[in-house]
This record gives C-alpha cells, structure tokens and sequence, in this order.
C-alpha cells in the first residue's frame, strides 16, 4: 500500500474539486484508491489518499499528466471538424459512425470532450462542460471567438510540465503565466468593473499567474461530482472529513458529499461551503468565483 498526503485550501473550490480529480485519475490508473480529507487537531487540512499499490498516489497521477497527449473528439460527420482552427491544437479525432458520444454534437468546437491519453493506452476523459443532463454543468468559462476546453487543458499542461515531480508534495501551489482558464481557482481571476482596470488591456505587460494543476485536476474532478446550484451565481459544496482513528473512504463517498445536504455516512466529520460567482465581463458569459463562506 502506498500513502500520498498534500494540503488544500477548503475555501478554494477548485482546490476541492482537483482532490477529488486526484482521485478520479487514480482509480484509472492504480487499485484500489481510497481517500478522506482532515482537518483534525487545528492544524491545516490536508488531503489523505491511498491505494494499494506500491507507488505514491499522487505522484502517479503527476505522471500521468506529464505524458499524457490532449485528444479532443468529434462525432462522425460532426461540422465542427471543419470549424477547428490551428491554433487551438491538433483536429479532433472523429469517432466511428455509431460510436457512443458523451452529448449531442455541440453547436461549436469550444465544448467538444477531451481525452488525456499516454503511451500505455490509459484515458482519463474531460467532457463536464458539454453534460445535456439534469446535473448542472459547472462551466464558469466563455471562451474569447469560441475557444475551446480542449485548447485550455493543452495550454495548461505546457506549464506544468517538467515541473511536477518538484511540487509532488504540493501539486496546488504549482503556478505560471496563464492567460485563460476553467475559472475553478479564484487566485487568478479578476472583476474589471470592481478592479478599476483590466490586464488585457495592457497587453504582455501584465500577465496573470493562475495555478494549472488546480484547473485541469479540477476538471476531472467534477466527471461524476458537482458541486449544487443554488442560483446562477451561488454553488454549495460539501466535503467529507476523517476522524481520528477513521479509515479512508471509497470514492463514491466523496463524489455524493460534494453536492451532499450531509454526511453521506452519519457521524463523519462534514463540512458545507457557499460560493458567490459574478461576471467579470457581460452577463450570461464567463462566471467567475468572488467569494466562499463556510456554511455554520
């Protein structure tokens, strides 16, 4: 059995959510993974992760981004193959006719799902931001002409690369130029109108630093959990704490406490935060987190 242990800000949402994209990635790759987040004793909380097999969680999942390529997918004689500009990074691979797909073919190449595929033939898919279900899709990014999620993750792989061995034991403090995002960790992101300027006015002169481990991880993280929607610009997310002397718990537990009203299992520590979005441009587009509050 191998132990990862890292720290996590609970009143970053996308902190939260990368824990459990750590997590998603893990039960692709490893056996048996088991998690639980700890803040017991006063000290700083921390993310707990195991599995059974003999490498460290964390950093196989690290691994794992390093090499992994972005393939993103279109349907068969979806229109969007067409519309892909080269900018954004390789054409979709088209499916077979017939192949199942994630959502109906999306109105522009922006929302098409995404593969991280390495050498060995292991997938991990990135698709929540096309999701035609029920379950709120969490999209908190627009997208300037149309730019896609596919083009994010590549960009924020390229920062993170060669570099994450070095922050194993700190996958969310890892941060660099980054000029578009998911919009799941606030440090980065910025409201103009309450700012009094906006850096993409100023050209190279002004960059922002985001945190791209936080966002890709993010977005694996919200595959089979959202956080729930209380308006358009207020979420509740939950988290599912250890006690002293507890076993780590399965991932499904943690996929129910993130949109939970409570402890998926009676007596687990438990803890619900609020986060207040707003619009850092023209209402209706890119959302963009304010403020989290820990609920009493």
């Amino acid at each position: 059995m191998a132990k990862s242990s890292i720290p996590v800000d609970l009143l970053n949402p996308g902190q939260v959510f990368a824990c459990l994209g750590i997590l998603e990635v893990a039960d692709m790759l490893l056996a048996d993974p088991t998690a639980s987040f700890d803040w017991t004793d006063g000290w700083p909380t921390r993310f707990h992760i195991a599995t059974a097999d003999d490498v460290g969680p964390v950093q196989r999942v690290l691994r794992f981004l390093e090499e992994a390529q972005v393939v993103t997918r279109a349907p068969a004689q979806s229109r969007n193959v067409q519309r892909w500009k080269a900018s954004w990074g390789a054409v979709p691979a088209v499916d077979r006719p017939g192949s199942p797909f994630p959502f109906p073919d999306p109105d522009s190449p922006a929302t098409l799902p995404v593969v991280l595929r390495d050498d060995d033939d292991n997938e991990v898919a990135l698709d929540y931001w096309g999701d035609a279900t029920r379950r709120d899709n969490v999209k908190f990014w627009a997208g300037a002409a149309g730019y896609p999620g596919a083009a994010i993750v590549s960009n924020a792989l390229e920062i993170v690369r060669g570099k994450t061995s070095q922050y194993a034991r700190d996958p969310f403090a890892l941060s660099g130029p980054q000029s578009s995002s998911f919009r799941f960790d606030w440090r980065r992101d910025y409201i103009p109108v309450q700012d009094g300027f906006s850096p993409n006015r100023h050209g190279k002169s002004i960059q922002m630093v985001g945190f791209p481990l936080v966002e890709i991880l993010a977005a694996i993280g919200v595959t089979n959990a959202r956080p729930s929607r209380m308006t358009k610009l207020k979420y509740r997310y939950g988290v599912l704490g250890v006690g002293r002397g507890d076993l780590l718990l399965d991932p499904i537990f943690h996929r129910i406490a993130l949109g939970g009203e409570s402890a998926p299992l009676p007596g687990r520590p438990f803890r619900r935060f609020l986060m207040n979005l707003d619009w850092p441009g023209q209402e209706d587009q890119a959302r963009c987190i304010t403020e989290v509050d820990e609920e009493e």
